[in-house]
């Protein structure tokens, strides 16, 4: 069994004001599959603070948890992480890695087809994983995906948390985290699956 986690990970100063946030986004204690912690020795090959993913082996994985509510949101969850890779090849060539690494199937967005999705076996997964297409110059990261069934009370919810706001796309809003992480508050409804927007 192949599954992916989430590490949040900010410097010293960062990590209490970050897991007050992410506790609040979540709606109590953060999951088993989504952590906020200070890097991991050695730092030096993960490119310092930010999100990570990790994928878990040899461990039970933890049960998809329920979407919360909050008042004005029916529902809301965080259900992906995506990895932003910089020009094509960074993209086919990670696309291959994760497809490899996970014993996952790639599923473009025909959409979107900046997008592709990593599909592991044994789904539905706490987390799932989505692979983005992003400029030349921007930088090779990842980020946090937040489904929802009303983007609009959902993004307010989370500005009066501590977040940011930076952009508003298609069917996503992109949002910066108290540490200045970038995420996204999306139209995917976290009960169904399905995209709204």
């Amino acid at each position: 069994m192949v599954w992916i986690k989430a590490r949040v990970e900010v410097v010293h100063a960062d990590l209490e004001r970050e897991t007050a946030f992410w506790t609040g986004v979540v709606g109590g204690p953060l999951p088993p599959h989504l952590t906020v912690q200070m890097p991991d020795p050695p730092y030096d090959w993960s490119g310092g603070p930010g999100v990570k993913v990790e994928v878990v082996r040899d461990i039970p994985e933890p049960p998809v948890p329920p979407p919360a509510s909050f008042p004005g949101v029916l529902r809301t969850r965080v259900y992906q992480i995506c990895v932003d890779r910089p020009h094509d090849w960074y993209y086919e060539h990670g696309a291959e890695d994760w497809s490899r690494m996970t014993g996952g199937t790639l599923e473009p967005f025909d959409r979107r087809p900046e997008f592709t999705w990593v599909r592991i076996p044994g789904g539905p997964h706490p987390l799932e994983l989505l692979l983005q297409r992003v400029g030349t110059n921007d930088p090779l990261r990842a980020h946090l995906d937040v489904g929802t069934s009303d983007r609009t009370a959902e993004v307010r919810r989370h500005l009066d948390l501590g977040a940011t706001h930076v952009a508003d796309e298609e069917f996503w809003t992109v949002l910066n985290d108290p540490a200045g992480f970038p995420y996204c508050v999306t139209d995917r409804d976290p009960a169904t699956g399905e995209l709204t927007g």
